[in-house]
């Protein structure tokens, strides 16, 4: 069964138009942007990389829980 299509995929399109090819050794201003986009913003992009990577059963699952009881020694 496919997933629903995210509804914030849109918004996350690659704009093709607007790209620049740079050296790997020139300073980077990724984190000057981010940290100027509102939080909400930065949220939808953290959950849209999430989801690509670990894809929608994965990212909407919820984290496994590990116990282990250990006894304490007597010193």
């Amino acid at each position: 069964m496919a997933a629903a299509p995210d509804k914030n995929t849109d918004e996350f399109r690659l704009d093709r138009t607007h790209f620049s090819v740079v050296r790997l050794t020139d300073p980077d201003d990724a984190l000057e942007y981010w940290l100027s986009r509102p939080v909400e913003e930065r949220l939808r992009a953290l959950e849209h990389l999430r989801r690509t990577f670990y894809g929608d059963t994965v990212a909407s699952g919820r984290l496994q829980r590990v116990l282990e009881v250990v006894k304490l020694e007597q010193r």
